[in-house]
Order: structure tokens, then C-alpha cells, then sequence
């Protein structure tokens, strides 16, 4: 098996059977998940790349055993799934290529060639494209997942380990093993435009559901690294277990989760101070880990014991261990994307005795489950009228009024006002329609996507709303 490139650091103190573990053993990347459901494809199952076997195990995650086996090219060391769950990529290290997997029929239904040494891979929110590390080749590989082709390929740091794709999948993070930086890349244009230098060794990533940090798992000086992934700075530098060799985060974005390779236990970070609150014992040679999308177990596996753990999201106590097959080298549950069900209200009034002007008022109210970002709200006035004293964050042209909320947390309402000028408004009933046009992540909810708010002008001085 093909070793790592020479260079001047400290190297782990790996004995011969444990150095090839590792290599085999990719880092787990791809989408978080949240509940357990996946449109069109398969929830209640997970996938583990058995890189001595050259196989894709199926998990039953109710039962936790393997349902199945799906033969894919040489060496599987990474998967990820797609957000439908009907689609799922394996990374085959020294096949150079990348297997698409139907779910329902469990069949390889195309072989992607992709750079030398294929190491971590991930999907973005919308299905549409993969990305691939090629350690050897030091690129990034983007996948056209209509075409199953390769469109672009990006030269990222000295052999890069792992990428992680922030929730918008607007940037892809490439952790570079040999110069100790993560690769910000651009995927609009895939282009690197930054470069983070963090700790020795950076070998895994994981992106916080809110896309506000990143977590780099730094293998040669057991360290995690904390980027603000606003500024690119790195905020703190906890230290974990020995070669951190595997992270995750959970859906509420609360705890990260590193499987320590070389003394087989997890470190639990809290994401608010950053602090290890606990380190437990799982494992031996724990290569990989994923956290189930309701947030209640871990899957950690096992390398060196070709073994599967259940590990408890609040006790962390081994709950079950069953087989995984020849080298467990990565594990991937069936994504759940996150959602925001950004509710719209609009109402009017015509204030005073005598009054001059409709004042309407324009609400978004975000009912979750997610943060909803980049809302905007349009709202259709009768024809003619023209919008005035509008609030900050609003916009008119012409009878059309267009307000943005930029972050709605859960729970949150943001409220907007303008007023339309009763001189503008033609004799008897009008009214107006306001509409979500745009906001982040997928809002799961289109019946409160709109509301309507209507009045009576009996004359230019006069008017019932």
C-alpha cells in the first residue's frame, strides 16, 4: 500500500500494521443529517467502506447489523451519501476512481476515474456535485453528478486528507496533511481563495450545521483546530486524544466528536467553550465515526477489530459492537438536510380620523427547526402605488416592494413597515400579496409562504382596512 510523502515534521510512531490501517482508513466527510428521513431513498441505514474486503456493508440502523454488501473498486476508504439517499459515493484509494451506488438496488451504476489516492470525498446540499481529495495528486475533483464526469479539478495544499462543504455548499474546505492548512475553495468558480494554516498533520474536517466554524482534527499534535470560518482565524486549539484521526458534529451544532486512532477513545468538545468535556473509551483504532441524525448514537469503527460500535450520544457507553467487515475504513448515515419553515404575515391600516395612507406591516417569523438565512420577502401592491417610509433592509421599484432579512434564528421574527400614499390607490377594494422568494436552507412548508392584506378606499382622505 502506497505510503504518505515524506516530510519534515514529527511522523506518528505507527507500527507497520497500523500505518496500513490508517491508510486504508479515510476520514469521514460528507452531509450531517438531522431526522431521520431521506425523500426518496432508504433512512434507516448507514454505510461503512471495508477497505480489505473492496466492498460497501449495508447497516440496518435499527438493528445495527449488516443487511447487505455491495462490491465496489480497489481499496474503498471514503463514502458519503447524497441527500436524497439514493445515491451513494465511495472513494477507492488505489483505484483512483469513485463508485456511484443506487441505493434501492444496491448495484455500482458508474466508475468516476479521479485523482490518484482518492482519500475523502462530500456532497453538497443539493445533490449536484461530489468533491474528491486526491491525496497523491494534490487536487480536489469535482463531480457532475448528472453526467457522473469529472468538470473541474482544483490544486489545493501538499496532500490533502479530508473536505468538508459548509451547509450553503457555497465553499468546500480541504485540510492539507503535509503543509498543515486547510484549502478554502471557492465552488462557484473552483478556485482556492484562502489558506488557513492550523495544527500538525490536519487529517479530518467537519463543518458546524450553522457554517460558523470549522473543525480541523489535527493527527500528528492531537489537537482540534477551531476556525471562524468569517474571519478564517483559528479561535481555539483544544487538545484531544492521541492522532485524532476522525470528526463529526452533532445536528444541533452542541458537540463535536473525535475518534482517537492510537489510544482507541472519543473526545467530546463542547461547541460553546470549546472545552473537551469528556474522553471516553470506545474502539481500538477507531478509523471513523458518524453521528446518527436524531443526535441520539454514534457508529464508531474499527479498523484493527473489523468491528462496528453503538456508541450512546449522552452517556457515551458502548451500547452495542457487532461486525463491519475486513478494515472498517469510513461510515456514512443517510443524510437529512436541514430546514427552515420561514412563515410570512402581512397586515394594514389606515391610521387616524382622516387618513392619508394604508400603513402596512410585513412579518417573517422563522419556525425552525434550523437558522433560516438570506430570507427575502416581496410584496405586490395594487398597480400604481408607489411604497414610502420604508424600513431598513426594504426596497421599492415600482409597485413592488422586496425586504431581506439576512439570519432568522429559530423562533426569531423580523418585522418590516411601509405605507402606500391613499392618492395612489384606485376607489374600492385593493390589496396586497407579500411572498417568500428565497431563503436557506430548504423550507419545508409552502402554504405559509405568502399572505395577504386588503382595504377599501372610499376616497383619497378615507379607507377601511
Amino acid at each position: 500500500m502506497p505510503q504518505r510523502p515524506e516530510h519534515r515534521r514529527r511522523r506518528p510512531r505507527w507500527t507497520a500494521a497500523v500505518a496500513a490501517a490508517l491508510l486504508a482508513a479515510a476520514p469521514l466527510t460528507g452531509l450531517t443529517g438531522g431526522t431521520a428521513q431521506a425523500a426518496g431513498g432508504i433512512a434507516d441505514r448507514a454505510y461503512i467502506a471495508d477497505s480489505a474486503d473492496d466492498t460497501l456493508a449495508v447497516v440496518d440502523t435499527t438493528s445495527h447489523g449488516i443487511v447487505g454488501s455491495v462490491p465496489v473498486g480497489h481499496t474503498p476508504g471514503a463514502v458519503a451519501v447524497d441527500p436524497a439517499g439514493t445515491r451513494v459515493y465511495v472513494a477507492n484509494l488505489l483505484g483512483d476512481s469513485v463508485s456511484v451506488v443506487d441505493a434501492a438496488s444496491r448495484t455500482v451504476t458508474a466508475t468516476v476515474p479521479v485523482g490518484a489516492f482518492p482519500n475523502s470525498l462530500a456532497v453538497n446540499t443539493s445533490g449536484s456535485r461530489v468533491y474528491v481529495v486526491g491525496s497523491n495528486a494534490n487536487t480536489l475533483s469535482v463531480i457532475d453528478t448528472g453526467t457522473n464526469t469529472v468538470t473541474a479539478t482544483v490544486p489545493v495544499g501538499v496532500w490533502p486528507s479530508a473536505v468538508a462543504l459548509d451547509p450553503t455548499g457555497t465553499r468546500a474546505y480541504v485540510t492539507n496533511y503535509a503543509d498543515a492548512t486547510v484549502s478554502v475553495v471557492d465552488t462557484a468558480t473552483n478556485t482556492v481563495t484562502g489558506t488557513v494554516r492550523v495544527g500538525a498533520g490536519p487529517y479530518a474536517a467537519a463543518v458546524r450545521p450553522d457554517g460558523a466554524r470549522l473543525y480541523v482534527a489535527n493527527a500528528d499534535d492531537s489537537t482540534v483546530s477551531v476556525v471562524d470560518t468569517a474571519t478564517f482565524a483559528v479561535t481555539a486549539t483544544p487538545a484531544v486524544g492521541q492522532l485524532p484521526h476522525a470528526i463529526a458534529v452533532n445536528r444541533a451544532g452542541t458537540r463535536v466528536y473525535a475518534a482517537n486512532y492510537a489510544d482507541g477513545t472519543l473526545s467530546v468538545l463542547d461547541t460553546a467553550t470549546n472545552a473537551v468535556t469528556a474522553t471516553v473509551p470506545t474502539v481500538a483504532s477507531p478509523s471513523a465515526l458518524d453521528v446518527h441524525p436524531s443526535g441520539s448514537f454514534l457508529y464508531v469503527v474499527s479498523a484493527s477489530a473489523n468491528t462496528l460500535a453503538v456508541v450512546d450520544a449522552s452517556t457515551y457507553a458502548t451500547t452495542a459492537t457487532v461486525p463491519a467487515g475486513g478494515t472498517p475504513a469510513a461510515v456514512a448515515f443517510v443524510p437529512v438536510l436541514p430546514k427552515a419553515d420561514v412563515a410570512v404575515g402581512l397586515t394594514a391600516q389606515a391610521p387616524g380620523l382622516i387618513p392619508t395612507y394604508v400603513a402596512y406591516t410585513l412579518t417573517a417569523r422563522n419556525n425552525g427547526p434550523s437558522a433560516a438565512n438570506g430570507t427575502t420577502v416581496r410584496t405586490a401592491l395594487p398597480a400604481g402605488a408607489a411604497a414610502t417610509n420604508l424600513s431598513t433592509g426594504c426596497t421599492a421599484v415600482a409597485n413592488v416592494v422586496t425586504c431581506t432579512y439576512p439570519a432568522l434564528a429559530n423562533g426569531a421574527t423580523a418585522t418590516s413597515s411601509f405605507r402606500v400614499p391613499l392618492n395612489l390607490l384606485s376607489l374600492g377594494p385593493v390589496k396586497a400579496t407579500a411572498t417568500r422568494t428565497a431563503s436557506s436552507p430548504t423550507d419545508p412548508n409552502p402554504a405559509n409562504d405568502s399572505a395577504s392584506a386588503s382595504c377599501t378606499v372610499v376616497s383619497v382622505v378615507l379607507a377601511f382596512c
